[in-house]
């Protein structure tokens, strides 16, 4: 016996099949639009007084291509960021706001973190950015997602933000110094003069902008206030808020501390007794605030996304300006689409790569 479909309930099937279509190929569709969606940037040059960093020698025992003889050049600077879908479109105006304000862009080397879609993510780079020397590294998520607590805002809780804790472990031993970069922040002045802030004073491991005037004590829970064995963490330090998403690294003096252990010595007892909420702010701040080299605050303006719950529009913090850093709930790019933009959010405009929906290629 022949089973027979009423014709309206076919009908209905076929409708249901062409509607639901685009949605079995969204991921293919995303990663073709994600690689072509972006405008090819203009390529800079030195300046006449930029050393060469083709001239410098490499002094590692690696293979001697061309990436291997720009990265471990003296010339080099370095900048280290993490990479993912979500925020490609910020990295992209990052990394353009970088060159255009750099006087030597040719010796800017980038190091690109990420944890997956790793050569989509490079093809979308090396297409914007066809003269760009840089290199991407695979980080393992397993590595510190059992360390990981939850926070105020589930963004906080990515892996791939616990990255730059993992640094010195992932660059190539020649790399002694990075600057690190948040995805959502533009410079408007010469990346060098930060990568060119001297650690020697305190025989620091990094350099960051400081807020003395920021409650230290929110950071951390009451139970973490209450209990001497912990809150003495704190004992002889003047200990101030500084911001992750800007810091410049010795990475030789990480190693030779072994950092990474330190941070995720904190993360395992957070796991156990909750003492903080922010994500992976406050094991920065356990092992190193009060033991940083201060930076002018003109090197991050941050906040200007908002509050980690509203992301109300911020304004600028008094005085001058190097690094605008939308840190927070809102970020410039989703804001402008919405047609809700924050009157900062117009700087960060001129940087966006993206294409018009009128010239994006399918």
């Amino acid at each position: 016996m022949k089973f027979k479909i009423p014709k309206s309930k076919l009908l209905f099937f076929i409708f249901l099949t062409l509607l639901c279509l685009p949605f079995l190929n969204a991921s293919k569709t995303r990663k073709t639009i994600m690689k072509d969606q972006f405008k090819e940037a203009p390529q800079f040059y030195n300046s006449p007084y930029c050393a060469s960093i083709t001239e410098a020698e490499s002094d590692t025992e690696q293979d001697t291509d061309t990436d291997t003889y720009y990265i471990c050049s003296e010339e080099a600077v370095h900048v280290a960021m993490t990479l993912d879908t979500t925020y490609i479109r910020g990295s992209m105006a990052a990394i353009l706001s970088v060159l255009q304000h750099t006087s030597c862009p040719e010796n800017i080397i980038f190091h690109f973190v990420c944890s997956s879609n790793i050569s989509l993510l490079s093809s979308t780079i090396s297409k914007s950015f066809p003269y760009l020397k840089f290199q991407v590294y695979n980080f393992d998520e397993s590595i510190v997602s059992g360390l990981i607590s939850s926070s105020i805002r589930s963004a906080l809780d990515c892996p791939l933000n616990y990255a730059r804790s993992y640094l010195a472990n992932l660059l190539p031993l020649c790399v002694r110094k990075i600057v690190y970069l948040d995805s959502d922040l533009i410079l408007v002045d010469d990346i060098i003069k930060l990568a060119s802030t001297p650690l020697t004073e305190k025989n620091a491991v990094l350099a960051a902008p400081e807020y003395c005037n920021a409650n230290f004590t929110y950071y951390f829970t009451p139970t973490f206030w209450s209990n001497p064995s912990l809150s003495l963490t704190f004992a002889n330090r003047k200990a101030c808020y500084f911001n992750t998403g800007v810091m410049v690294i010795d990475l030789e003096k990480w190693r030779e501390g072994d950092y990474t252990t330190k941070i995720e010595e904190w993360m395992e007892l957070q796991k156990r007794i909750r003492i903080y909420e922010l994500g992976s702010l406050p094991p920065f701040l356990l092992v190193f605030a009060g033991e940083i080299v201060p930076v002018d605050h003109r090197w991050n303006q941050h906040g200007l996304g908002g509050d980690n719950f509203r992301g109300l529009c911020r304004e600028l913090h008094p005085g001058p300006v190097s690094l605008l850093h939308w840190s927070g709930k809102g970020k410039p790019w989703v804001r402008l689409d919405a047609n809700r933009p924050c009157p900062l959010d117009t700087l960060w405009e001129p940087y966006d790569l993206l294409k018009t929906p009128f010239s994006l290629e399918s």
